[in-house]
């Protein structure tokens, strides 16, 4: 699965940047998060409750940010398990500001497998962009109270 998506936030990019990178921030922000702990140097242990549909689960995901070039871009892999399946993706986040304002690309790609997958294949896409969608929302709220 392939998603692309765009946000503009009214700040600058190294503010942007410096929350992307905050991970009290991400926690507050992602939905379902439980819990978000540094096992490494950008290196972090997710819990997070998911639900797709009828499928509830909670998963421990393993979460990496590499390839940084500060106020520009990263590089974030992620890979989860739970009882209900297991998932992983790469996203490429790339920043751009012009005018005090910062333009957010995020180009994802993501894989799931076990029940979440079976039960959820046709859902995933939308559920997975709503996620997104609400993730950055909240980002865009926290950077705008910075």
């Amino acid at each position: 699965m392939d998603i692309s998506a765009t946000y503009v936030f009214d700040a600058p990019a190294e503010r942007v940047w410096n929350t992307l990178m905050d991970p009290q921030a991400l926690a507050a922000c992602v939905p379902g998060c439980q819990s978000l702990d540094a096992i490494g140097e950008n290196e972090y242990q997710a819990m997070v409750n998911v639900s797709l549909g009828p499928v509830r689960g909670s998963f421990t995901a393993r979460v990496a940010i590499t390839e940084t070039d500060p106020f520009q871009s990263y590089r974030l892999s992620l890979s989860g398990n739970s009882n209900i399946g297991f998932g992983s993706g790469e996203s490429l986040v790339t920043l751009e500001e012009a005018v005090g304002r910062t333009t957010v690309r995020v180009e994802t790609q993501a894989q799931a497998g076990g029940t979440v997958a079976r039960v959820g294949q046709r859902m995933m896409e939308s559920v997975a962009r709503g996620l997104l969608d609400r993730f950055f929302s909240c980002l865009q709220e926290t950077v705008g109270r910075g």
